[in-house]
């Protein structure tokens, strides 16, 4: 049955001014501590952790790798000379640590090492969009838990790909993203029927916060394990990890709050109370016109596409960075590769209270909220990016501006990447499944881009790389601030809303 009038944000609103939005209701939430709501974030915060841990091994194993981003040792004295000169006591070991005997190196130049690091991306693509669908019908659990499952599963057999040669790598790599591109579709499918209205940004940011988590955590550990136990270690420990998470995913979650059995009676009636007629499958058919031609939709999926080219820059080629015009050791440079995530996963973390008590407390609207958080996540990280180049040599800086840039870019974790489940609650995992797929483009041809334009491994080549990513990210910013909006769109209203809406009018109307 509908719910009461106004206690749900994704109820039609009777007024289609663009001034207004649908008022939440106030009824009493239920306790967050141990909330079934709450554990299930958690657990997916720890999926998210596991899956960017399996996304971004290679960036830093391949320094191991390869033993030298640059393989050739007649350019090596050139290229000391074109970069920054090593941090001070430093004992350049980056390109000549030991690893244990019989672990094998690949002479694999800077181009081939952008397409090695890309390859994820090419089957990313191909499973957002289904997964996404297919997600929103049947439910997101089953794909969620199969794409961490299978994506683990796959890593384990890293070593030996590289083994064959870097064609056999690429594959298996472009194999891995395909099985893991369902899993953020997957993660909305759920929280369009789990996540009540006040709380929506704060569980989507904490549990897609994992990703940053999984960054900040496997990039050091990354690096660690390649020096002690050799970069073998590192497909295996990541692929074992993956599938552990597996195993107590498929036990503890349910699609649906109406289904699970350790809820208590209080929490799912809230829940089905506060989310609506949205909570429901979207069934076999979708408003595909609608969602082509809705310019709300379109700058979602631009301005998700400006932002991913930033971090997706950084997140695949930040240690060859940090290796090659750094020259940090290898521990050095996992290390300090992965402390802008962990600004980013605090700075989500927060940003999705910020954005749910601005909600709550009526302070903005819920499309001021998203624009807010997306501007400040964008623009910010973007003039950051910009000082990185101006910073020179000075290794205190940049490490300093790049870990500021990322921090500040965890802001737009309660913007616009969960803008999707206000327009449109509902379709929320097939549109994301959509935004995905495009935001996945900068994945493919950002690492392509990067090794073209640091072929020469020079300041000015990476001093392109970030003006590229910084115009790229402030252009998002605009555009969002412009078209963005937190209304639900009529064409997501369900029949029940329709008829709802219909009434109301005729109400108003008859006064």
């Amino acid at each position: 049955m509908p719910p009461p009038d106004g206690c749900s944000i994704n109820s039609a609103a009777s007024d289609e001014s663009e001034d207004t939005e649908p008022l939440i209701g106030s009824d009493e939430i239920p306790p967050r501590c141990c909330s079934a709501r709450f554990n299930l974030a958690f657990l997916m915060f720890l999926g998210f952790t596991v899956v960017y841990g399996l996304r971004v091994n290679l960036s830093v194993a391949m320094v191991a790798m390869v033993n030298s981003t640059d393989p050739d040792p007649d350019r090596n004295h050139s290229v000391i000379n074109a970069s920054c000169p090593p941090p001070s006591g430093h004992k350049n070991t980056s390109n000549n640590f030991q690893q244990p005997a019989g672990v094998p190196h690949y002479n694999w130049d800077s181009e081939t090492q952008g397409w090695l690091l890309g390859a994820f991306f090419f089957g990313y693509l191909c499973t957002q969009i289904p997964g996404g669908y297919l997600a929103g019908h049947y439910g997101g659990k089953f794909f969620l838990g199969l794409g961490v499952l299978g994506t683990a599963a796959l890593t384990l057999l890293t070593p030996l790909a590289a083994k064959w040669g870097s064609y056999w790598l690429f594959a298996l790599r472009a194999l891995e993203g395909f099985g893991e591109g369902v899993t953020y579709p997957a993660m909305m499918a759920i929280w369009a029927r789990w996540a009540p209205p006040l709380e929506r940004s704060r569980l989507i940011a904490m549990s897609g916060s994992g990703g940053s988590f999984g960054a900040f955590v496997a990039l050091p550990l990354t690096g660690y394990i390649s020096q002690m136990l050799g970069w073998p270690a590192v497909f295996y420990i990541c692929g074992g990890a993956g599938c552990l998470w597996a195993v107590f995913w498929f036990i503890f979650v349910s699609d649906d709050p109406r289904t699970h059995r350790r809820i208590s009676k209080e929490e799912r009636d809230y829940i089905i109370k506060t989310v609506g007629p949205q909570g429901t499958g979207h069934g076999w058919s979708l408003p595909l016109l609608h969602m082509a031609l809705s310019f709300r939709l379109w700058a979602i999926i631009i301005t998700q596409m400006c932002s991913n080219w930033a971090f997706y820059t950084l997140l695949t080629s930040l240690p060859t960075y940090m290796d090659v015009i750094l020259h940090f050791d290898l521990q050095s440079n996992s290390f300090l590769s992965s402390l802008p995530y962990l600004g980013s996963w605090l700075m989500a973390w927060l940003s999705g209270v910020m954005a749910d008590a601005l909600i709550e407390r009526r302070v903005f609207s819920v499309t001021v909220v998203r624009k807010i958080f997306t501007f400040v996540g964008l623009f910010l990280p973007s003039v950051f990016l910009v000082a990185v180049i101006y910073a020179g040599c000075d290794h205190i800086l940049i490490v300093t501006f790049l870990t500021l840039s990322l921090t500040t870019g965890g802001f737009s974790a309660a913007g616009v990447f969960i803008n999707q489940i206000d327009i449109a609650p509902r379709y929320a995992g097939f549109l994301l499944g959509i935004t995905n797929t495009f935001g996945t483009i900068p994945g493919v041809v950002a690492p392509i881009v990067t090794g073209y334009f640091t072929e020469d491994h020079t300041l000015a080549g990476w001093a392109k790389v970030f003006w590229v990513a910084a115009g790229i990210n402030a252009s998002g910013a605009v555009i969002y601030t412009l078209f963005g909006t937190g209304k639900l769109q009529p064409w997501a209203l369900t029949e029940e809303e329709r008829a709802e809406a219909e009434r109301k009018r005729n109400r108003s109307i008859s006064h």
